[in-house]
């Protein structure tokens, strides 16, 4: 605990306990500004799109086709899947950098346009496709986290590092 004394200045008493603790209370408040400064930064958005998949290993690979109750063999005929997407991508700055419905925007536009299809793809092959077109796009100094599942019940989360 530090001893209060006393202390005059012009007209004013000031205990010096009050001086240090005003100190210290600038000096906590810089290191907390300090750690802004060294966050990662992300941002995230959701989006869904329709597409035909299947996987035609499903049909005859013994380990899939089992013929008993884990037979998955009905996955090796196109089916339908609402892929949903959660997409993180690192910004540096708090204000905006790369706005949230622009983003989403331009993602779902690849699919619209056909630069990038959905059918007949894996969870993890559909994430790394739409990886490369954001690489593209923002460049190799961010790092990338891409969801993709089938129907919000089962799918992928893959994690892109920094080039």
């Amino acid at each position: 605990m530090v001893k209060a004394t006393m202390h005059t200045f012009g007209n004013r008493n000031i205990r010096m306990a009050e001086i240090e603790n005003m100190m210290l209370d600038a000096m906590r408040e810089d290191a907390m500004r300090q750690q802004l400064h060294k966050s990662k930064r992300m941002i995230w958005v959701t989006f869904q799109k329709e597409g035909i998949h299947k996987y035609p290993a499903a049909l005859d690979d013994p380990k899939l086709a089992t013929g008993d109750w884990d037979d998955v063999s009905f996955l090796g005929y196109p089916h339908r899947h609402m892929f949903h997407f959660r997409v993180a991508i690192e910004v540096f700055h708090d204000d905006r950098e790369i706005e949230f419905i622009q983003f989403s925007r331009w993602m779902q536009r690849l699919y619209n346009e056909e630069v990038i299809e959905l059918d007949f793809k894996s969870c993890e092959m559909i994430a790394d496709d739409l990886f490369l077109e954001i690489r593209k796009r923002y460049g190799s100094n961010r790092e990338v986290h891409i969801e993709v599942s089938e129907d919000g019940e089962n799918g992928c989360v893959v994690t892109f590092p920094k080039a």
